[in-house]
């Protein structure tokens, strides 16, 4: 299979609840194969991608809350194309304070979610460069996560 030398941007939301000292994040399963991963997907045209990082969330996983306008971490893995090429794919990931888990948003029917404390979540994601993001925040007890979305929330329409 031919491999595309382009390197492309997309957006992760990291939805989180502080639970005791530390955090518990939500994953979703990919469409395909079914693997835990955190909401992600393509900023639209010149939205910000703390913006895209929350919209993603609210479509993939039913969440809505403060979104941090700062990456927290960021990881590169090989996605594949619908026409079957692949490219190297860069994800920024923005930590998602979540004030309400809707029971019905437009992907529910194409993904399951899951709930996990953070030091569990990083055996659970199906990506390496993800499982290492989440290792390092896990080694503060999520105290990266916990005090950033209080600087500047931002909520998604819809």
């Amino acid at each position: 299979m031919f491999l595309n030398t382009k390197t492309v941007q997309q957006v992760a939301a990291l939805p989180f609840v502080p639970l005791g000292d530390g955090v518990e994040v939500l994953l979703v399963t990919s469409r395909h194969g079914g693997r835990w991963l955190l909401p992600k997907g393509w900023p639209n045209g010149k939205e910000p991608f703390a913006e895209a990082a929350a919209r993603e969330a609210l479509e993939e996983a039913g969440v809505v809350g403060a979104v941090h306008s700062q990456s927290i971490g960021e990881y590169t893995y090989t996605k594949t194309m619908p026409k079957g090429y692949q490219v190297r794919s860069h994800v920024f990931v923005y930590p998602l304070l979540i004030c309400e888990h809707r029971l019905d948003w437009p992907e529910r029917d194409e993904r399951s979610c899951r709930w996990a404390a953070l030091d569990e979540a990083v055996d659970l994601v199906g990506d390496r460069g993800l499982s290492r993001l989440l290792k390092n925040l896990s080694r503060s007890g999520g105290r990266v996560l916990r005090n950033a979305p209080a600087s500047d929330p931002h909520a998604p329409r819809g």
